[in-house]
């Protein structure tokens, strides 16, 4: 299963990497799927239960939910039970062999194993070793459990937003699991480069709780940033009440009328000159203090003509503006149609699914799609294989469950 490759012949970026992943749900297959879409043979290690995330949704087979299509393309699935020292002796002599372990797990349970950093690097010093997990190991929240709703909580996102709508509400999104993943990937990647340089690998912490503490700050220390403070915490543009897509005569836009040159444009277009000379709006420091009274006017303005009309008008005016999508219009959405981001493919099991090709391109080493989602253990034979296993020890470790594949479908 190759995407289309515009150029070049060499496989993506990280061909010839392996990838040990012991990870779950949306965060670090999240991660994972990214380092196998540039081109590494990610091996997903499951348990004999399967990723939690394979019955999420509807699904024409059991454990093939749409989700863990969607975050376990170009991985090759094996099952281990590592309750069994049998199937833990199996990934130990897989992670002999990798650049990469990628994991979920707490440090503790990771220890418990005999999978600790230390350990693992005893047989395999070139190892990348790479935790994603809810906080730290240094703080005293080590070990906690964390789910995206809780690291939401716990960086303030449901308090911002109750500051707009006047109650807490959790993104709907996973943007905890996803921003960390996106941690662990460039996290990995530097770490394969500085390995490069030095011969050495390294343990790596990617905590949710600290990552997501600073994704957020970023925008919202704002007066607390000095000593003394030069006011309270909050980019007051991004809590402004009517900072939200706005309505329409028959719909909503969104768009953005905040820097000077936009500012400019939109009252000369609407021959708003007394605007332009009130003091609240004269520059972009001032609209930032007056921000309700900004937005409150662009608001009221919009309700003056359809969505396509603003669309058109404030085009011509070179100001920021695009329609507002729902899910379902977002798939048919020209602009993903005309990039190929969207594709319809025949999965081996699931028969006809939509998929997301890899975002961008690339001149000489572009990411490709190569493999569909696995069914639980469908690799397990494979691997082993790989990793010394003749076919009498992979049969004895399948016996015993130690190992195992899919049954027959």
């Amino acid at each position: 299963m190759q995407s289309k490759d515009t150029a070049g012949t060499r496989g993506g970026p990280l061909e010839g990497v392996r990838v040990i992943d012991m990870t779950g749900v949306v965060m670090g297959p999240f991660a994972s799927q990214i380092l196998a879409d540039f081109g590494a043979d990610v091996v997903k290690v499951e348990s004999p239960e399967g990723d939690t995330v394979r019955n999420i949704g509807p699904s024409r087979s059991a454990g093939m939910g749409p989700m863990y299509l969607a975050l376990n393309r170009n991985k090759r699935s094996v099952v281990l039970d590592l309750r069994d020292p049998d199937g833990l002796a199996a990934l130990e002599r897989l992670i002999e062999g990798a650049d990469v372990l990628l994991f979920n797990l707490r440090p503790a349970s990771m220890g418990r194993l005999g999978l600790s950093y230390e350990q693992v690097a005893k047989v395999n010093p070139r190892i990348v070793y790479c935790g994603a997990y809810g906080f730290g190991e240094g703080g005293r929240y080590a070990g906690k459990p964390a789910l995206d709703d809780l690291i939401q909580g716990a960086v303030a996102l449901p308090s911002l937003v109750g500051r707009v709508t006047g109650e807490p509400r959790y993104l709907p999104t996973n943007v905890c699991d996803r921003t960390t993943g996106l941690t662990a990937v460039y996290s990995v990647l530097a770490a394969l480069y500085a390995r490069e340089r030095t011969g050495r690998g390294q343990s790596i912490e990617v905590p949710m709780f600290e990552t997501m503490t600073q994704f957020v700050l970023s925008d919202h220390m704002f007066g607390q940033t000095f000593d003394p403070p030069l006011g309270d915490a909050g980019y007051v543009r991004l809590l402004a009440k009517d900072r939200r897509p706005a309505k329409t005569k028959d719909g909503y836009v969104c768009v953005l009328i905040y820097i000077d040159k936009h500012w400019k444009n939109f009252c000369t277009m609407l021959g708003r000159q007394d605007m332009l000379e009130d003091p609240r709006f004269l520059r972009m420091s001032d609209r930032t203090r007056n921000v309700d009274a900004l937005y409150a006017f662009v608001s009221e303005t919009m309700l003056t003509r359809t969505t396509a009309e603003w669309i058109d008008a404030l085009t011509k005016a070179d100001i920021p503006v695009t329609p507002m999508h729902t899910p379902a219009s977002l798939m048919d959405d020209p602009h993903l149609a005309d990039v190929g981001l969207f594709e319809w493919i025949d999965h081996p099991t699931e028969g006809r699914i939509r998929q997301m090709n890899v975002p961008g391109t690339w001149s000489d080493t572009p990411p490709s799609i190569r493999r569909h989602a696995p069914l639980l253990g469908e690799n397990t034979r494979e691997v082993l294989a790989e990793a010394g296993y003749d076919a009498a020890a992979i049969d004895r470790l399948l016996a015993k469950g130690a190992a195992r594949e899919p049954a027959a479908r």
